[in-house]
């Protein structure tokens, strides 16, 4: 979703909510929940929103995506999806015009060919230093860079079999070097430190991953008709229909089971039961334990997130399960935690709603710290178009809907019963949105009813009739609702809040 340079009109907000107790000591953090590539629209307008309140700024991002090159990295090496995390981080970088600053944004965010041939051919002449990409780069930082680089090839060949071989193509530079840092040092963290000193990414703003882990974790889908879907990479965009399920249900196409589970139950997996899909994943040596389902192993470089098929129901939870398809409860990231006790305002991003934002959520604390009353805002940020996620087309997700998706999900990661509508605003206080042929459906009235906040931004609409935020508008509007701690008056904006 990008962002037009128009000029912003915000329109109306709705009525309030039942009154929280003022934050305590100074919690002026802002942290903003999000997935990568949506949200990276919008990291100008948070940043300029933190700078007005001069805050500190955590992303949390999530670590179950298991497609594109990423798929290639946690089959051969295990590990966390690290795609979103490397994005963020390169889209932090400085635009300050400095041709070095601008050489390390190129390369971090370079993917190889490709062709098979052609990706492992041009992956030599970078980690050789040979390629053009490293023109403006300062001799200290290329090295050090080269040398992460090098460290990562070196344990793609201490993994090469007869039966496995590391597919270089279409893989990020970024991502490759990130997970090079975390099999040196054996710290995610510690990696994307090292990737956040490179990129000279301010020190008032953070990335944390969701979870700190230096092992794979993967998500599924609970429809609401019963079906299941497992992997992050089938729920949001499949790369082809597949009849991988669940092992103790039914399949369908497109990576859905057809079981049993709804609301909170899931299906009870039996360890006898393992597919011929599965025996045959377990005869490639890779990072993967044996007997893991075959739709978490197998490779998902070739996706498309234009024309995908609508899912046969509403997804009604997301959950975390093990390499069996066996639900887990996971606690969430301690400087996770830190940073949204440390807050006052909590921002949900646009982005993929069950796939980028709800895995944040349902980890354990998570919910417990955003419905602490010493936070004050807790803000969505509406999309403007409705996915796969929020279908199906027929009967697309409203408004309120995504609110009760994330009211559930911090309910499920407190182990608390669904709240009712009048208990949203424990986790949500204010909704922006935009509205368009093809935005979700607002009832106004309905959030005033039960004291959530409602503002509406003009943007500029695509061909396809979804809305783009503006970002003037947006920023005016977050600011509004912190309240800048900057007084002196932006003359290069103008004032456009209406009531």
């Amino acid at each position: 979703m990008a962002l037009s340079a128009a000029s912003p009109t915000i329109v109306g907000a709705g009525s309030g909510r039942p009154a929280t107790s003022a934050p305590a000591g100074d919690r002026s953090g802002i942290v903003v929940f999000s997935g990568g590539s949506a949200a990276n629209s919008l990291v100008d307008v948070f940043e300029r929103v933190r700078e007005a309140n001069r805050a500190t700024l955590s992303y949390v991002i999530p670590i179950s995506d298991n497609g594109g090159s990423t798929s290639e990295i946690i089959r051969v090496f295990g590990g966390p999806g690290i795609g979103d995390v490397r994005s963020r981080l390169v889209r932090l970088i400085p635009d300050n015009g400095d041709p070095e600053t601008i050489a390390i944004k190129h390369l971090f965010n370079h993917r190889l060919p490709r062709d098979k041939d052609a990706a492992r051919a041009e992956w030599f002449d970078m980690i050789e230093a040979r390629h053009a990409l490293w023109d403006d780069i300062s001799s200290p930082k290329r090295e050090l860079i080269r040398s992460i680089l090098n460290s990562f090839n070196l344990e793609v060949v201490k993994r090469m079999r007869p039966s496995s071989r590391f597919d270089f193509s279409r893989s990020s530079i970024g991502n490759l070097f990130l997970t090079g840092a975390r099999l040196f040092t054996g710290s995610f963290e510690a990696a994307i430190y090292l990737l956040s000193s490179v990129c000279a990414v301010s020190e008032r703003v953070a990335v944390l991953p969701a979870l700190n882990t230096n092992f794979a974790h993967h998500i599924a889908a609970g429809l609401r008709d019963g079906s299941v879907i497992t992997g992050q990479n089938d729920i949001s965009h499949p790369s082809a229909p597949t009849s991988v399920a669940v092992p103790g249900t039914g399949t369908g196409a497109g990576g859905i089971a057809t079981g049993t589970s709804s609301g909170l139950e899931t299906p009870v997996v039996p360890t006898a039961q393992i597919d011929h899909g599965t025996e045959e994943h377990d005869k490639i040596e890779d990072a993967n334990l044996p007997g893991s389902l075959p739709a978490l192993r197998r490779p998902a470089l070739d996706f498309c997130k234009d024309d995908e098929e609508d899912l046969p129901a509403h997804i009604e939870r997301i959950w975390y399960i093990n390499p069996y398809g066996q639900e887990i409860r996971i606690p969430a990231n301690p400087r996770v935690l830190d940073a949204v006790h440390g807050s006052k305002t909590i921002i949900y991003s646009i982005g993929s709603l069950f796939t980028s934002l709800i895995p944040n959520l349902v980890l354990k604390g998570v919910g417990e710290a955003i419905a602490s009353p010493t936070i004050r805002n807790r803000v969505l940020i509406l999309n403007g178009s409705i996915d796969r996620e929020t279908g199906p087309s027929s009967d697309p997700f409203t408004a309120l809907d995504f609110v009760a998706a994330i009211a559930h999900a911090c309910a499920d990661s407190r182990a608390l019963p669904r709240p009712t509508e009048d208990q949203y605003w424990h986790y949500v206080t204010h909704v922006l949105y935009v509205e368009g042929p093809a935005t979700p459906k607002m009832d106004r009235q309905r959030f005033a009813q039960i004291g959530i906040d409602t503002t509406r931004l003009y943007g500029p609409k695509s061909d396809l009739g979804a809305v783009r935020y503006d970002a003037n508008a947006l920023s005016q509007a977050l600011e509004s609702i912190i309240g800048r701690k900057d007084l002196r008056q932006d003359r290069s904006r103008r004032n456009t809040l209406v009531g």
